[in-house]
């Protein structure tokens, strides 16, 4: 038995949310500014940016939770309404569930508001309960369940009424490495099934893995949006270096010398490097420099985001 009616088929690239010039303002604060953002059917769009980027802004500007001075939200081709609940299911950064409550309770009442009755909500109790692996916790009350537990029955309650459009607002926040994993099972079981998603998450890794496309806010600006290789073009690099050496300004020299763009991520001196090299090529251009250790590994979301939200921080002197 299919766990969740895909969505995919012929309406696969119908466009699910767009957001068209949205601005908002708190005070003299310009919290949003001309936002334009779309999401197709069966996409995961990550949604990345430090805090006080105004990503929280536009996930309550969608949920229609906060009203834009200008600009256009549409859900399904229609503008955005009080009738818009019924597409969207959110779970929360934090978890909004009842205690003494069990998963089945949480999932029966969370359906009931949404209209559910009777054989529709028993079958869709159930299959959300299968979809986020809760069956055998079905009548175990919230409290006593772990928190990677407790995570997917939020996800389960946003799913109980068969959204159009799911948002999973740090999905992973809190969760020891085995519940992200499992978390993660969960988010690529609803791609799968063409299920579209909206995630917001300060863990660069978890949207490198999950989203299809993924959009960069800055001071209320979508500064880049597109798929990771378009992203990548950001970074005219085909590997990023790092060269630990007790005499970096030497290092910086000479890849000055070679044309190098050099940055600093942390405590790391890092190379972008055009091309391929092999491991012998980067010793001889490095000849003569005493080197402790080399690492090399490809452009990443993370390298991509430094660059695009916090570029001086991240340069380099010389």
């Amino acid at each position: 038995m299919a766990i969740l009616q895909s969505n995919a088929g012929a309406g696969a690239q119908s466009v699910v949310l767009r957001l068209e010039g949205v601005c908002k303002t708190f005070g003299t604060r310009q919290v949003l500014t001309n936002l334009h953002l779309s999401l197709t059917a069966g996409t995961v769009y990550g949604l990345l940016g430090p805090n006080g980027a105004g990503k929280t802004t536009t996930i309550n500007i969608i949920c229609n939770l906060l009203k834009p001075d200008r600009g256009q939200v549409w859900l399904d081709n229609s503008p955005l309404s009080h009738h818009s609940k019924n597409c969207i299911g959110v779970a929360p950064q934090q978890n909004l569930l009842y205690p003494s409550l069990t998963c089945r309770e949480h999932l029966c009442f969370f359906g009931q508001l949404y209209g559910l009755r009777g054989k529709q909500l028993r079958e869709r109790v159930k299959t959300c309960l299968e979809l986020v692996d809760l069956t055998d916790r079905a009548d175990s009350p919230a409290e006593t369940l772990s928190g990677g537990m407790q995570r997917r029955l939020s996800i389960a309650v946003a799913l109980i009424h068969q959204p159009k459009l799911v948002i999973l607002d740090e999905p992973t926040t809190g969760l020891d490495l085995e519940a992200r994993y499992q978390m993660w099972s969960v988010i690529r079981h609803l791609q799968e099934r063409g299920t579209t998603l909206l995630i917001s998450s300060h863990f660069l890794d978890e949207i490198e893995r999950l989203c299809q496309r993924i959009g960069i806010l800055q001071q209320g600006k979508l500064i880049a949006e597109g798929t990771l290789p378009e992203l990548r073009q950001h970074i005219p690099a085909q590997e990023i270096v790092t060269i630990q050496s007790p005499v970096e300004a030497a290092v910086l020299d000479r890849a000055h010398a070679l044309g190098l763009v050099t940055r600093r991520y942390g405590q790391h001196l890092a190379l972008w490097i055009p091309e391929l090299w092999e491991l012998k090529q980067i010793l001889e251009y490095f000849e003569g420099i005493p080197i402790d250790a080399i690492t090399r590994q490809p452009v990443t979301l993370e390298h991509i985001y430094l660059e695009l939200t916090q570029q001086p921080a991240i340069q380099t002197l010389g």
